[in-house]
């Protein structure tokens, strides 16, 4: 049986199936930029705007650069968010474009390596001449593009990196995503919750993201309101593949902790998790969005039990815009979202073409100006806005349970308590 998909905004126009109301709530749910579809519901003349479609765009692209690390360690998460990219500037494109031109998308492989990042980075903005730049999901990899971007004055809007050091970088540099402050925050308040006391703490030494979430972590942990208490502070490094001796230590404490944290990027998360497991660790394990991956579920099989982590809202729960998301992910790609970077990949594109469209200019400080602007914006992975000088939104975040390799919402949530950056 062929899955009945409901028609997109653009081609509600194109089909002559328009009602004014029924396309811009669609809009909304689609995250497509309100000046765009303004835009398309005036081009169509009064009286007979039920059989207009939407202007092509034309004239030249509206080009924005995307270092994605579509292979190596990162591959897992910024594959699915350059599908989820390339998915929102179809609709965009579909919609009648940014500015009334086409938008064209410049994606180029970081290969999972800082310098490569950096090489890329330069290469969209001195050679193909992009106009903005969005992408990658990690901080390390970030804090390599930023530089450049903010060098040339070109604003960068980081989808899937969580260190809030990331805007320190300068002020072209946006985040989409929340800071690790606050999903760390979520992970240690949820431990309390439960009446969890004391934990195991791992984490990888050799990655931002991870000394920071860990850093967070065991900040909110330990504040007096919850009164947690780290028993074990154990590293490994990226690459590693073998944790028998960390897993040994832990499994030799006594007495054993309420749970261990584990502060892991995407390729090893499956692995530890699987020795863990296997070495008769049988405690709930925590994590943050690295977690976020099909790798969990493919190298730890139903060893991934009783854990819980950390993430972004897109694909989780009943959410109209998350399925509706979905949807149009599986009908372009033949199946749904791998993970919730997804989402990010395809807010980050949207936002980006609406601060554009808000900018009426693809000049730097122009579209700097507008982003930073931006005010209850409606993504799929949530509200976006920048407010009092921030280039951090104020986001809630997910919290998913696993149980047999399968991810489960179990409440989206905002901290009571956020750990200072």
């Amino acid at each position: 049986m062929t899955e009945e998909r409901l028609p997109r905004p653009a081609d509600q126009l194109m089909l002559g199936n328009y009602d004014r109301r029924a396309v811009l709530r669609r809009a909304m749910v689609l995250g497509l930029a309100s000046p765009l579809m303004a835009s398309m519901l005036k081009a169509a003349p009064a009286g007979a705007q039920d059989a207009s479609p939407a202007a092509a765009p034309s004239g030249e692209p509206v080009k924005i650069g995307m270092p994605y690390n579509l292979t190596g360690s990162q591959a897992s998460l910024d594959g699915p968010s350059a599908n989820g990219s390339k998915l929102a500037a179809k609709e965009i494109n579909a919609a009648g474009g940014v500015l009334g031109r086409p938008l064209e998308l410049v994606i180029e492989d970081g290969k999972s390596d800082v310098p490569t990042v950096t090489s890329v980075t330069k290469k969209l903005i001195e050679e193909d001449g992009v106009h903005a730049l969005a992408g990658l999901s990690d901080t390390s990899y970030v804090l390599a593009a930023g530089p450049v971007a903010q060098d040339a004055q070109k604003p960068f809007l980081d989808t899937g990196g969580t260190a809030p050091i990331i805007t320190s970088v300068g002020d072209y540099i946006f985040m989409l995503p929340f800071g690790d402050n606050v999903q760390a925050a979520v992970a240690a308040e949820f431990a309390g919750e439960q009446g969890w006391k004391t934990a195991a703490l791992l984490y990888d030494e050799g990655m931002d993201y991870t000394k920071f979430l860990a850093k967070y972590f065991k900040d909110r942990f330990t504040m007096e309101d919850l009164g947690g208490q780290i028993v074990s502070e154990l590293t490994y490094t990226s690459g590693d593949t073998d944790f028998s001796s960390q897993m040994t230590q832990f499994k030799n404490l006594d007495p054993q902790p309420d749970f261990i944290f584990i502060s892991s990027g995407p390729d090893e998360i499956g692995t530890i998790v699987k020795q863990a497991r296997d070495a008769g660790l049988n405690l709930p394990i925590v994590g943050g969005d690295g977690y976020d991956t099909p790798l969990l579920a493919q190298l730890a099989g139903a060893a991934a039990t009783d854990i819980y982590f950390t993430t972004h809202q897109g694909i989780y729960g009943d959410d109209p815009a998350a399925n509706a998301f979905k949807e149009a992910y599986k009908a372009d790609y033949g199946t749904e979202p791998e993970s919730v970077f997804a989402a990010l990949g395809y807010d980050g594109v949207k936002l980006m073409a609406d601060a554009i469209s808000r900018a009426n200019s693809t000049e730097g400080p122009a579209i700097r100006d507008a982003l930073a602007a931006t005010h209850d914006f409606k993504g799929v992975t949530g509200t976006i806005s920048y407010e009092n000088g921030s280039r951090i939104p104020s986001k809630s975040v997910a919290l998913i349970k696993v149980t047999d390799g399968k991810n489960e919402l179990l409440k989206v949530v905002v901290p009571k308590t956020v750990p200072p950056a």
